[in-house]
């Protein structure tokens, strides 16, 4: 994986989590089992009946420490309402709320009895996500493909030949434009400024609230030059902050001085500069052209996905720094999804973006779009290279991918693997009913041919 890996600070160190509700001998009395009045065959609680709860126990507990600080909350609640956060697509409040409304979510959470108050603060899952960092999104993937593995819908056969592909995972940011951006840096030291106590000379409220109201119009009205000069005084507002500020505020603090950084760039800035800042709480944000009719710039990260070919289950997710070119990714996303599937990939088929045979991977057969002189197998197989975008598509719409609302580097990593994690759940759990109604058709039939039914049956 790219990218330093998170480290959670000693401010972020919990005593070992409290051992889940079910795991008590003991019963209460005035307090009312789920068992009693939930449907016991819901795919639901069956997927929560696979999934092993004491692997995520083990490896999650090396983050906590023996006696300092309170408690931290049960794993098995905080990784379930992880999965159920990016399966249902809901937000960290969200999440929280239907928690009590749902006793499905409640017992796939570990509980034994129906809650009627929240199991924790919302702010409680972006503190667990910082704390397994991208390492434990990963571990979060890999068990539901084992899950897959135990029920049958993911056979073994399959984890030797998988497709690959690349996308855009945007950041949750505006459409940037250099007026927007030095309005807003301006903006922001004002603020920072005078939670600092530092006193300015004048702080430009509503002068740079109507020269944006102007550069908007003269830009959609395509009078480039009136745009242009009243660009150049938004930046001369924005050079008198700072001014003002490195006049007055004597030593600051690294927060203070990175917002600083941030501005001077955007100051320096053109139209074609390299290395270009796009968002102010977003730094990090890149611009990538994917040459789409409908959108020609999206400004987030690369993310790499690998499927397998037959059962389409996404065994493989990560976030590429740097905009780099899709065949470079080749050898590390093949090398992460051997890792977490325990098998070595034979072929990998691809799309014409990883052209150029010095960058794959020795030892494996790589078939992109549109080659010829292949066995009839072999083309069948290649055509089922497309089934990856709807599978991106659905991650996307479905699972919390199409506008990244995670925070910093980390939260570009961590997101896509969990949009993979989720889109697996979802297959798992279709997986589950799918099977129980084919039982049930069956053993229908069954007793129909026997005499012991005489209804028609229907499904």
């Amino acid at each position: 994986m790219q990218g330093s890996r998170y480290e959670p600070s000693e401010t972020l160190q919990k005593m070992k989590p409290n051992k889940p509700e079910n795991t008590a001998a003991q019963s209460e009395f005035f307090k009312i089992r789920l068992e009693s009045f939930l449907n016991m065959r819901h795919p639901l609680i069956r997927l929560a009946r696979e999934i092993n709860w004491e692997f995520f126990e083990k490896e999650f507990g090396k983050n906590f420490t023996e006696n300092k600080g309170r408690p931290g909350l049960s794993t098995r609640l905080m990784v379930g309402l992880t999965y159920l956060k990016h399966t249902y697509n809901c937000s960290d409040e969200m999440l929280i709320e239907q928690f009590l409304e749902s006793g499905y979510w409640q017992y796939f959470c570990g509980f034994e009895y129906f809650q009627h108050e929240f199991p924790c603060d919302s702010s409680s899952m972006t503190r667990f996500r910082k704390k397994i960092g991208d390492e434990g999104a990963e571990k979060l993937l890999r068990e539901t493909l084992q899950v897959a593995r135990n029920l049958g819908a993911l056979k073994v056969k399959h984890l030797s030949q998988v497709v690959t592909d690349t996308t855009v995972q945007e950041k949750n940011i505006t459409f940037p434009t250099d007026a927007k951006l030095c309005a807003k840096a301006a903006q922001v030291l004002v603020k920072e400024a005078s939670i600092r106590g530092i006193v300015l000379r004048q702080k430009y409220p509503f002068v740079l609230k109507y020269f944006l109201l102007k550069y908007s119009g003269y830009a959609h009205a395509k009078q480039y030059n009136r745009a242009k000069n009243t660009l150049k005084k938004i930046k001369t507002i924005l050079g008198r902050i700072m001014r003002d500020i490195e006049r007055k505020g004597g030593h600051l603090d690294e927060k203070f001085i990175e917002k600083m950084n941030i501005a001077r760039v955007l100051l320096k800035q053109e139209r074609h500069s390299k290395n270009k800042i796009y968002s102010i709480h977003e730094p990090q944000t890149e611009c990538i052209a994917k040459g789409k009719a409908h959108k020609k710039y999206e400004f987030g990260c690369k993310v790499s996905f690998t499927t397998t070919v037959k059962s389409n289950y996404v065994i493989g997710a990560m976030a590429l720094k740097g905009n780099p070119f899709d065949g470079h990714t080749l050898k590390e996303a093949v090398k992460q999804a051997e890792i977490l599937t325990g098998n070595t990939i034979k072929d990998i088929f691809a799309d014409k973006g990883y052209r150029g045979s010095e960058h794959w991977p020795i030892g494996k057969g790589v078939y992109l779009s549109g080659r010829k002189n292949l066995t009839p197998t072999m083309k069948r197989l290649l055509k089922r290279r497309s089934a990856i975008e709807p599978i991106i598509g659905h991650m996307k719409h479905d699972h919390r991918m199409s506008r990244n609302l995670l925070k910093g580097t980390a939260g570009d990593r961590i997101n896509p693997i969990l949009a993979a994690a989720a889109f697996n759940l979802r297959k798992n759990l279709r997986y589950i009913e799918a099977k129980f109604f084919l039982c049930l058709k069956i053993l229908l039939k069954k007793m129909k041919m026997e005499g012991q039914i005489l209804l028609p049956i229907h499904f």
